[in-house]
This record gives C-alpha cells, structure tokens and sequence, in this order.
C-alpha cells in the first residue's frame, strides 16, 4: 500500500482507503531551524471535539499534563522536549473503534511551548508533517507536509480526524494561530486556568 500525500485542505476516506483500521496512530515531526536563540520545544495535543464544534469538557484536550481521554480512546506517546533525531516527534494513538459517538472530530494541534518569551513562530520550523499510520498493519495511509511559510503563527491545526456518514476521514488543514495555544483554546471552548 503506498502512501497517499494531500495538499492543505484535502481530505480522504480512511475508512475506503484502509478498510480494517481500528487503530490510528498519528504522528508528527518538525524540524527548528538552526537559530541562535533559546531551543524549540514543539507540543502536540488532540482535542475531542462534539457537534457543537467545542470540546464536550476539558478531558477532552489530551495532551503532555494528560495524556489519554476518559475512555483511553485517544493516549498520547509524550512529550518531546527538543525535535531532534529522524522519524515521528510525537505520536498520538486513536482507536477509532472506541471513540464515543458524541464525539465528531479529533482536531490535531501543535504549539510552540513558551513561544512569545523565546521569540519563536512556526516560520522558523522546517519539514513538520502529519501522518496516519494503521498501528496494526504499520502501513502509512496519509502524510500531510505543511510546507507554507507561517512567520506569525504559534500555534497550528495541523489536521482533524472526522466522522462523516458512517466513515472516519482525514482532513489536512494547517490553520496557524498568531494567538497561541489560548486563541485555540478560545476557539473550542478549552478553559485554560
């Protein structure tokens, strides 16, 4: 099976493209480009998100300081402090079979952590990507490469697992946030406090 790539904004069938997937495995990568300042510490989450386009409560935002949903339906593998090495930065497991059904998309967000102290935007971080990976067969069903420069952006939806009419689809998004993890948060209904 090869991989397929999408561009911003496409979207595709997991359920049509890899049938017997139960198990997603989400993983994201970047690169900090050289710089002589503070070093990048890039944090992924995933958000439960319900029809109301919120997120049903804050359990529903898994990330490093929680690390799997209520159900475990969603466990984040941790925190990478610093980006370095080859291969997937931070992965996020999702057993699509177990999700609860109030729940229609899993939005997958990445931030910069201390962003504004540090002076650090996604403009100075290279060759970051999303992909699904079926965790069963180890086959790499879709990668997302977000290759446009975002110099004011902290904070970036990088892509949302969605429901729609019995199939759970990918969809590539790379929206920045210049507001950080709190304009996502805002937008979601996330209290940070």
């Amino acid at each position: 099976m090869s991989t397929l790539t999408l561009s911003k904004g496409s979207n595709l069938s997991l359920t049509k493209t890899d049938p017997g997937m139960r198990q997603a495995m989400i993983g994201l990568g970047w690169d900090p480009r050289t710089t002589a300042g503070a070093a990048f510490d890039l944090d992924a989450s995933a958000l439960l998100v319900g029809a109301s386009g919120k997120v049903r409560s804050n359990d529903d935002f898994i990330f490093y300081n929680q690390l799997a949903s209520k159900d475990g339906s969603v466990v984040h593998q941790g925190d990478n402090l610093d980006g370095g090495g080859d291969g997937d930065d931070e992965q996020v497991l999702v057993d699509l079979s177990t999700v609860a059904d109030d729940v229609d998309k899993i939005v997958i967000v990445v931030s910069i952590h201390d962003a504004i102290a540090r002076g650090q935007n996604f403009g100075q971080v290279r060759d970051a990507y999303c992909r699904v990976v079926n965790q069963e067969s180890g086959n790499e069903v879709v990668r997302f490469d977000l290759t446009e420069d975002a110099a004011a952006e902290t904070t970036m939806i990088f892509a949302e697992i969605y429901r729609n009419n019995g199939e759970w689809k990918f969809r590539a998004v790379g929206q920045g946030y210049a507001t950080g993890l709190a304009g996502i948060a805002s937008d979601f209904g996330i209290s940070l406090n």
